[in-house]
């Protein structure tokens, strides 16, 4: 089925309010005291958790092109990638200020002892030079390097697993859907590479 330019805009308008809703809702919880008894790491739980969820959704859209034969899943990838951008970004916030209240010396300390703390940093400084070159004005830019530079994304995605499975204390089996998950997507970015490559 193909969206016609209304349609797809409307689409476009749902997802973002449905992406916005867990801010939203996290927001209204807090204004109301309903973040149960630490409300500032409720906040980093969740901000960090939308914003896995945002990652791989947007790495989904190649795939579910592949799958359907739909171009126009395409449409959706930098909404998604910069509303895991905005997630990620109110994670390092929520951390460094209601944690543990911008207690720089602390939270240096942390940075540099605590290697889950090490790996998440090291994903948030890499999306930041991806959610600045996403618009289409960067793409023309910097042409075939903008693609070398997107790729990063696939090392963000590792390094926010691990992160994510360091953080649990309990290994791959307690964050298992996730890991699937980003197998199954990459599984199927290699399979098309491939495919690619073979000759007729």
């Amino acid at each position: 089925m193909v969206l016609s330019p209304k349609q797809r805009q409307i689409s476009k308008i749902l997802l973002f309010i449905v992406i916005l809703t867990p801010c939203l809702w996290l927001i209204f919880a807090a204004m109301n005291n309903q973040l149960g008894a630490d409300p500032a790491k409720k906040l980093v739980d969740q901000t960090g958790l939308w914003a896995i969820q945002c990652l791989w959704l947007s790495l989904a859209m190649t795939p579910l092109k592949n799958w359907t034969g739909s171009s126009q899943w395409i449409q959706y990838r930098r909404m998604t990638g910069l509303f895991a951008f905005f997630y990620v970004l109110l994670h390092f916030l929520s951390y460094v200020f209601l944690l543990f209240g911008a207690q720089w010396a602390f939270i240096g300390q942390e940075l540099t002892k605590r290697p889950y703390i090490i790996v998440g940093f090291t994903a948030f400084v890499l999306l930041i030079p991806l959610a600045i070159t996403s618009t289409a004005g960067w793409q023309r830019r910097l042409k075939r390097r903008w693609l070398t530079l997107h790729k990063l994304v696939y090392l963000v995605a590792v390094l926010a697993l691990i992160h994510f499975i360091w953080l649990k204390k309990l290994g791959i089996f307690a964050v298992w859907p996730y890991a699937l998950v980003l197998f199954i997507l990459f599984a199927e970015r290699i399979r098309s590479h491939l495919r690619k490559k073979q000759p007729f």
